[in-house]
């Protein structure tokens, strides 16, 4: 009698789990469920310290104050989606700190950023000595407080007890730096001491990564020193350069605690001298939407230039 084996081969139990493995459907791979375990703290407090905010402030920009005239009911808010961007475009208070932040960006971001260059630019040459010592100096005025600094600045600029004004008395000259005329570029001098240092130290960077063999090739094309750094280094620390620039461009719409020290040394700064400070007057007066309409119309116009300088950038370099 001849026996008929089956040719559907038997499975062990750990067959048939390979076997379900084999026909499972392709889908995600394992290490990608891990990488978002990693991630998920990054965006939880991306989304409650950053996204829910803006959210929110725009929000709130939808609604208006309604204050009984005879102040017998406390004030409520109405909902009126153009009211506060109209009333901020009508605002020539707020209008003018917008324009004058926009001159200050305008002149103070260049002239930082080629002294942050320039100072890279020196302690990256070869012939430079102690560059520990200066890359220290250069970043020390960053690692004071800001407060600390425009305190520091008001005493220089004090009409009266001003170390500057002391060296001049001998030749009769009396400097005004918080004078109407001045007060601007005297803000924009507290930033810039404050903040070169630490564009540099992004720039030198920046330099540090460039290879050796580059700058040994200008070297050996007859290249000096000036031309190397102006044709070799500073276009291949382009982006650094950019990037400075961008940070620099919305710190420049974030003015506000320089003016804020200084104005208690001179009736030049008022209260709405910038956007933020406008904004925060709002904030004392209780009219939280009209300052959160303010936000949103400085946060648009920050991200208009900066897509703008984005833009010319492009063009140039293409």
């Amino acid at each position: 009698m001849t026996s008929v084996t089956s040719s559907t081969p038997v499975l062990t139990p750990a067959g048939r789990r390979d076997s379900r493995a084999a026909r499972r459907a392709p889908g995600r791979p394992r290490t990608a469920r891990y990488a978002l375990w990693f991630v998920a703290p990054f965006v939880v407090l991306f989304v409650g310290v950053y996204v829910a905010p803006i959210c929110y402030a725009i929000y709130q920009s939808l609604f208006r104050i309604e204050r009984d005239p005879l102040g017998l009911t406390p004030p409520t808010e109405v909902l009126d989606p153009l009211f506060n961007y109209a009333a901020v475009l009508q605002d020539a208070a707020f209008v003018a700190s917008l324009g004058r932040v926009l001159l200050f960006g305008a002149v103070q971001v260049p002239l930082m950023l080629g002294f942050a260059l320039a100072l890279a630019l020196l302690i990256d040459s070869a012939s430079a000595r102690g560059k520990g010592f200066f890359r220290l100096a250069s970043f020390a005025p960053y690692a004071v407080p800001t407060v600390v600094s425009a305190l520091m600045w008001s005493f220089l600029y004090s009409p009266t007890n001003s170390p500057i004004n002391r060296l001049l008395e001998p030749a009769g000259i009396t400097v005004d730096f918080l004078g109407a005329d001045l007060t601007l570029w005297s803000v924009a001098n507290v930033v810039t001491w404050g903040w070169t240092g630490y564009n540099m130290i992004i720039i030198y960077a920046a330099l540090q990564g460039i290879p050796g063999e580059v700058l040994e090739a200008a070297r050996l094309d007859g290249a000096s020193p000036w031309r190397t750094a102006w044709h070799v280094k500073v276009p291949l620390v382009r982006p650094a350069i950019l990037l400075t620039a961008v940070f620099s461009i919305i710190g420049s719409a974030q003015l506000y605690n320089e003016p804020f020290v200084l104005s208690s040394s001179t009736g030049t700064i008022g209260p709405q001298y910038t956007p933020l400070m406008a904004a925060q007057s709002s904030i004392t007066a209780a009219n939280y939407p009209y300052a959160a309409a303010q936000s949103v119309v400085l946060a648009l116009g920050v991200a208009v230039l900066s897509v703008l300088f984005f833009r010319l950038t492009s063009r140039r370099s293409s």
